[in-house]
C-alpha cells in the first residue's frame, strides 16, 4: 500500500488504521519550543505533543468522508492558550483493498496505541482515565483485557489498572517524573477461556514534566581567585547548579545572574556571569589587592530559562580572592646609622627596614638587599630576616680603626621577583647607611709569628739565643709591653720581661723526649698596659742540630744460644741516639777481660752496622754469660763504649729452640702458674692412687662374697656354702672330728675327709699346674697362705679363685676354737681323690690326702 507523504499520524479504529490527510500540526511561538497541543471539545480525537492526531473510537464515515476538530496550542510557560489557535479540518480517508475477484475488503492490522503523555503531579480525580483499549473481535464474543509490566503487576505495582470488560486504562495516583520518567506496559486481550485473541500491544506512558524542582547549586560557597590588575574579560571561575526537572524542557533550563557584589569598589559591576554556562569574568579594570583583597558575589540560578515570573530560583555565595602580583617595590623608611668596634666580625651594625604593600611573606614582598656603593673591600653584608623582612647590616671582615674610622654605604632593596611590567623603580628603594668605627685596645702582635732559629744541641745554660718582641697596634696610644713565658715543656729558656731577649737556663739536648723531629717549641706572651690590658702570644721554634754526644750501645742486650750451636752465630748491632755522621758505621771488638771471653767467643764484623758473635768451642754449659763488647761510632771525635751482651746458653730441641723451664716461663707461663700446674698434677695422682686402692678393696670384698653365693649360680668351682642358721649350731648334727688338725691325727688318717654329694663339681675343671707343697704340712694357716700366694701368682689360674671364709657364729658351739679342731681318728676308709676336682687351690690338699705313694 502506498501512503501519502503528508500523512502525519495514524488512527486506531478498532484494529483498522486509517490515514489523516492533513499536514503536521505546528505553532509558531516566537522562539519557545515548549508547546502543548490540545484537541477541542471532541471525544473522537486526540493530539500528541508532536502534533499527531489520533482517533479515540470507531468513526462511521458512511455518509461523509470528513470530520472536523479544533486543535489548541498552549504555552507551558504562560499556562495560557495562544491567540493563534485555529480550527483544522481533518480529512479522514480509509484505504480500501481490492480483492482478487474485484471485491473490496479492509486490511486487518495489529492494534497499535501511540505513546500516552501523562502530566506529573496531577491533582485530578483518581483513578484517572488514560486510554481505552478495544479489539474488533469483541463483537462476536466476550473478551477480557489486562496490562502487565512495571507499574501494573510489577513493582511499583498498582499505579496503572485496566477495566477487564471495557478495556479502560487508568492511573491510580499522581506520577513523579523525577522518580520514573516513563512506563512500558503491554496490553493483552483474551477470550473467556483464556485464549489469546490479539497479539500483546506495547503501551508507552510518558510522564510529562512540570516545574516542581528548584535549581540546586553544587556548592553553598564557591571560591575563586583572579590576579590583581587583570584586564576586563579575564576568566575568574565557574559556578554550577543542577535542576532535577527535564533539561530538555524549560523546567530544567537554568539561567545565572549576579544579584550583588560586595564591596562595590572601585565599581559596582566588576564582574559578570555567562547566564548559560555560569562562567564569571571581569568586566572592569582596577582590581587592586592592596585596596580590596576579595569580593563576595551572590549568584542566582533560575529555571524556566530565567523567566522571573514562572521560574524557580536559588542562590549561592561566591568568594573571589584577589591574588597578589609584584606591583609595589620595597621602600626604605629613612636613612640609617650604626657603629661597631674595630676587629669585630659577625656583628650586626644596623637593622634596615622597608615597607612593601604586597602580600606579606610572598616573593612579591620579600626583600633582597645589596650594597651598591661604599664597601670596596667587602667588609659588610646585608642578609634578610625572613620574619621581619629587615636587612641585617653585618660586619664580615675585621676593620682596623687605625686605617678607617667611618664608612658610608649605599644599600638597594629589591623583591625576590621582578616588578610587573610597567611599574617604574621607586626612588625610595635605596638608602644611605653611615657607620662609625670605635677604637679598642688591641693585643700586641709578635712579628714574625712563629719565629724559627737553628742551634746546636749542648748549648750551655746562660747562653743568649735571640730577641723575640711584639708591636703595639694602637699607634695613637702610648702603652708599655711586658713579656713572659707561657709554655716551655723542658724548662730550658727564659725571656727578659722588658727587652724580650731569650736565653738558656739548661743544656739543650736534641735527644730529649720533648724534642719532636729535631724541633723544640716555646710559647711566649706579650701584655700591654691598656685598660683593660690586652695580650698576645708568639711561638719560638728552635731547630736543634746534632752533635756527637752519645756513645753507642750493643743491640739487642740479651740473646739465646744452644749448648751445642751450629756454625751460624748471633748477629748484633749498635744503638746510637745521635744522627749520621755521628752514629754508624760502628767498630765492634771483644773486651780483653775476663780472659775466658776471647777463649770461648769470637766476634767478626759483617758490615758497618752489624757484627756476628760465635762460640769458639763446641760445647758450653747452660747458663747466663756476660760478654763485654766495645763499640766505637764514626763521629768527629768518635765516642766508644763497652756494653755487656747477655747470652743465655740453654738446651735446645731439634728445631734449635730452648726447652728449659725458663723458656716456658718466657713463653707466657709465670712461676705461679707453673706451681699451680704441679699441684694439680700431684692432686690428680693422689686421686688416682686412692681410686686404685678402693678398687682393690672392693675387689677383695667381692671375692669374699662370691664364696657365699648360691652354688647353682656360681660359674666357678662349686664350694659348699653353709648359710643355714636354723636354731643354732646345737641343732645341726655335724661330725666335728673331721676338722681336727692333721698333726694330731694318726699317720694313717692324714687322708681322712668326708665330702657331701652336693659338693661335687658340675663340670670338669681345667688342668692347672701342680703347685709345690707347703713346707710344714702340719701348719694349716701357713698352708692356706702359701696356697693363696701360689694361686695369686699363677698366670693360668682363672680370675674366680677364692678362699673359703669361715665366720664365727657366736657362743654355744660344741666345735670350740678352730685351732683345736681335729680330724676324726677313724679316717682310714676315706677317699680324698675327689680333692683334685676342686680346682688349683685344693690341689695341695689333694696332694697331702689323696696323693697315694706320692
Amino acid at each position: 500500500e502506498q501512503v501519502q507523504e503528508k500523512i502525519s499520524g495514524r488512527l486506531l479504529l478498532l484494529g483498522q488504521i486509517i490515514s489523516l490527510s492533513v499536514s503536521t500540526v505546528s505553532f509558531e511561538d516566537c522562539g519557545h519550543k515548549t508547546v502543548w497541543f490540545k484537541v477541542g471539545e471532541s471525544s473522537d480525537f486526540r493530539v500528541s505533543e508532536e502534533g499527531v492526531v489520533y482517533t479515540l473510537r470507531h468513526l462511521s464515515l458512511v455518509e461523509q468522508n470528513t470530520a472536523s476538530l479544533m486543535v489548541y496550542a498552549q504555552d507551558l510557560l504562560s499556562k495560557q492558550l495562544s491567540k493563534r489557535s485555529r480550527g483544522i479540518k481533518a480529512i479522514i480517508t480509509s484505504f480500501p483493498v481490492v480483492r482478487g475477484d474485484g471485491t473490496v475488503r479492509r486490511v486487518k492490522r495489529d492494534w497499535v496505541i501511540p505513546p500516552i503523555n501523562v502530566p506529573e503531579n496531577s491533582r485530578g480525580q483518581f483513578p484517572e482515565d488514560l486510554v481505552r483499549i478495544r479489539s474488533d473481535r469483541d463483537k462476536n464474543r466476550m473478551l477480557r483485557y489486562s496490562v502487565t509490566g512495571p507499574g501494573a503487576d510489577q513493582p511499583p505495582t498498582g499505579i496503572f489498572i485496566i477495566n477487564p470488560i471495557s478495556g479502560q486504562l487508568s492511573v491510580t495516583k499522581p506520577l513523579d517524573r523525577e522518580h520514573i520518567s516513563n512506563f512500558h506496559l503491554r496490553a493483552h486481550a483474551v477470550d473467556l477461556n483464556g485464549n489469546q485473541v490479539e497479539n500483546p500491544i506495547d503501551i508507552v506512558i510518558n510522564v510529562i514534566d512540570q516545574n516542581d524542582n528548584r535549581p540546586e547549586f553544587t556548592h553553598t560557597t564557591f571560591n575563586g581567585s583572579v590576579p590583581e590588575g587583570s584586564k576586563p574579560g579575564s576568566f575568574v571561575m565557574t559556578v554550577t547548579a543542577v535542576d532535577k526537572d527535564d533539561p530538555k524542557t524549560a523546567n530544567g533550563m537554568l539561567r545565572y545572574k549576579i544579584l550583588s557584589q560586595n564591596p562595590q569598589s572601585p565599581s559596582s559591576n566588576m564582574f559578570t556571569i555567562n547566564n548559560r554556562t555560569g562562567d564569571i569574568i571581569t568586566v572592569a579594570a582596577g582590581l587592586d589587592r592592596e585596596k580590596v583583597t576579595q569580593y563576595t558575589l551572590i549568584i542566582q540560578a533560575t529555571d524556566m530559562e530565567g523567566t522571573p515570573t514562572y521560574g524557580l530560583s536559588n542562590t549561592a555565595t561566591t568568594v573571589i580572592r584577589i591574588s597578589d602580583i609584584n606591583d609595589n617595590p620595597p621602600e626604605f623608611t629613612t636613612d640609617f646609622f650604626g657603629e661597631v668596634h674595630e676587629n669585630r666580625v659577625n656583628v650586626i651594625v644596623s637593622n634596615l627596614t622597608v615597607t612593601d604593600k604586597d602580600q606579606p611573606h610572598t616573593p612579591s614582598w620579600s626583600a633582597v638587599y645589596r650594597i651598591i656603593d661604599g664597601d670596596s673591600t667587602g667588609r659588610f653584608s646585608v642578609p634578610t630576616d625572613p620574619s621581619t623582612n629587615e636587612g641585617l647590616l653585618t660586619v664580615v671582615k675585621p676593620i682596623d680603626f687605625e686605617l678607617t674610622r667611618t664608612f658610608t654605604l649605599t644599600v638597594e632593596a629589591e623583591n625576590e621577583v621582578s616588578l610587573v611590567q610597567g611599574i617604574p623603580p621607586h626612588r625610595q628603594s635605596t638608602a644611605t647607611v653611615s657607620i662609625q668605627i670605635l677604637d679598642t685596645n688591641e693585643s700586641p702582635e709578635f712579628s714574625p709569628n712563629p719565629k724559627s732559629i737553628k742551634l746546636e744541641e749542648g748549648l750551655p745554660a746562660g747562653s743568649l739565643l735571640t730577641t723575640f718582641t711584639a708591636q703595639e697596634p694602637d699607634h695613637f696610644k702610648y702603652q708599655i709591653v711586658r713579656y713572659s713565658k707561657l709554655y716551655d715543656p723542658a724548662n730550658w729558656l727564659e725571656i727578659d720581661p722588658v727587652s724580650g731577649r731569650i736565653s738558656t737556663i739548661a743544656v739543650l739536648d736534641r735527644e730529649s723526649p720533648y724534642v719532636k723531629n729535631n724541633q723544640y717549641n716555646v710559647t711566649f706572651m706579650a701584655s700591654d698596659s691598656g685598660v683593660p690590658p690586652a695580650s698576645g702570644t708568639g711561638t719560638l721554634q728552635i731547630y736543634l742540630l746534632d752533635i756527637n754526644d752519645n756513645a753507642p750501645h750493643v743491640l739487642p742486650s740479651e740473646v739465646e744460644m744452644c749448648e751445642r750451636p751450629d756454625r751460624t752465630g748471633i748477629n748484633i748491632t749498635a744503638n746510637d741516639p745521635d744522627l749520621n755522621p755521628n752514629a754508624g758505621p760502628f767498630a765492634f771488638e771483644l773486651a780483653g777481660r775476663p780472659s775466658d771471653v776471647r777463649r770461648n767467643w769470637t766476634l767478626s764484623r759483617l758490615n758497618g752496622e752489624y757484627a756476628q758473635l760465635q762460640l769458639r768451642i763446641g760445647f758450653l754449659t747452660s747458663g747466663f754469660y756476660e760478654i763485654p763488647v766495645m763499640i766505637t761510632d764514626s763521629g768527629n771525635l768518635p765516642m766508644s763504649n763497652t756494653s755487656h751482651l747477655r747470652v743465655k746458653v740453654c738446651q735446645c730441641d731439634h728445631h734449635g729452640d730452648c726447652v728449659d723451664m725458663e723458656r716456658i716461663i718466657a713463653a707466657g707461663l709465670g712461676t705461679g702458674a707453673i706451681i699451680a700446674i704441679l699441684i694439680c698434677i700431684i692432686i690428680l695422682l693422689v686421686l688416682v692412687l686412692l681410686f686404685v686402692m678402693w678398687m682393690k678393696r672392693r675387689d677383695k670384698e667381692r671375692q669374699a662374697k662370691q664364696l657365699l653365693i648360691d652354688p647353682e649360680d656360681d660359674v666357678r668351682d662349686n664350694i659348699l656354702k653353709y648359710d643355714e642358721e636354723g636354731g643354732g649350731e646345737e641343732d645341726q648334727d655335724y661330725d666335728l672330728s673331721q676338722l681336727q688338725q692333721p698333726d694330731a691325727l694318726d699317720p694313717d688318717c692324714v687322708k681322712v675327709g668326708i665330702r657331701r654329694l652336693d659338693e661335687r663339681p658340675l663340670h670338669f675343671d681345667h688342668q692347672y699346674p701342680v703347685r709345690s707343697a707347703a713346707p710344714h704340712p702340719g701348719d694349716i694357716g701357713d698352708f692356706i697362705h702359701e696356697g693363696l700366694k701360689a694361686a695369686d701368682n699363677d698366670p693360668t689360674a682363672p680370675p674366680y679363685d677364692s678362699l673359703l671364709v669361715f665366720d664365727y657364729e657366736g657362743s654355744g658351739s660344741t666345735a670350740g676354737s678352730l685351732s683345736s679342731l681335729h680330724s676324726s681318728s677313724s679316717c682310714g676308709d676315706q677317699d680324698y681323690d675327689y680333692l683334685g676336682d676342686w680346682g688349683p687351690r685344693f690341689r695341695k690338699l689333694a696332694d697331702l690326702y689323696g696323693g697315694g705313694e706320692d
